[in-house]
């Protein structure tokens, strides 16, 4: 009755059930743990956001990595801008997704220590391979505020560090390449400033992250989980087709002719 599963067809189609199903499981548990991720990080953002600034100081050091439960942690630092060697990070966007530059400026501490001080966002005045103009920090010793931020890499940010840029431009915010360029001990880490805020609002500060959103990853979930729970009943209903298509066409051959009537 179901010697046709035997054959290579249906053996074929076996075999496919059988690996799509654990795989939709599989990517159906892995979009969980991207939603209990995001989830937590919101929760991550919205605690620090809401705590009392502390010193950079406190929670980074050169060559340390910012500890992700203090990440967005309002922080504050003491110091002056250094002009001199400030860079520029290509292809950044802003709130409209207008392309520009972010603003990367040495922030010197009281004890010669540098904190990399992320301005905010400025326009590309023109091709993204001339070096822009920028207004200019406060000047003389300021105290800044902040959201501290990890380093970036090329593997958590999906962004490629081109190497061979212009003068002054870098593609990855990130402390230990500001060190080697700048020569000095660099905290680990760099800050978005939220204060002072900027002459003209330029650059334009980085506006705080939202982390209200969780995302859709929850209902991605439940979607291939219901496809793997829709392959073996697709499957059933094909077989069930199959096996009546067959009996159908058997039980017309075996039936008898029909004479035709008699002139």
């Amino acid at each position: 009755m179901y010697r046709f599963l035997l054959s290579r067809q249906w053996v074929i189609l076996t075999l496919i059930m059988l690996a799509l199903i654990p795989t939709m499981i599989e990517l159906g548990f892995w979009q969980l743990h991207r939603h209990e991720h995001k989830v937590a990080l919101n929760r991550v953002i919205s605690d620090s956001l809401s705590a009392k600034p502390v010193p950079a100081e406190s929670l980074t050091a050169p060559g340390q990595a910012v500890r992700h439960e203090n990440l967005y942690r309002r922080v504050t630092a003491k110091g002056t801008f250094d002009t001199a060697d400030e860079v520029v990070v290509r292809r950044r966007t802003n709130s409209d997704e207008e392309v520009g530059f972010h603003v990367l400026t040495p922030f010197v501490l009281d004890d010669g220590r540098v904190l990399v001080v992320n301005r905010g966002w400025i326009p590309a005045d023109g091709a993204q391979t001339e070096f822009p103009k920028i207004p200019a920090p406060s000047k003389g010793e300021t105290t800044v505020t902040g959201r501290l931020m990890a380093d970036e890499t090329s593997g958590d940010s999906g962004i490629k560090d081109v190497r061979g840029l212009p003068d002054r431009m870098v593609m990855l915010i990130n402390s230990e390449q500001q060190a080697k360029a700048l020569g000095k001990q660099v905290l680990g880490g760099y800050v978005e400033l939220t204060a002072p805020e900027p002459a003209g609002d330029v650059p334009e500060l980085i506006s705080a992250p939202n982390h209200s959103d969780i995302g859709p990853h929850m209902a991605y979930a439940v979607q291939w989980w219901l496809f793997a729970a829709g392959v073996p009943v697709g499957f059933v209903v094909l077989v069930r087709r199959e096996r009546r298509d067959r009996a159908e066409a058997a039980e017309a051959a075996s039936a008898p002719a029909t004479e035709p009537a008699p002139v």
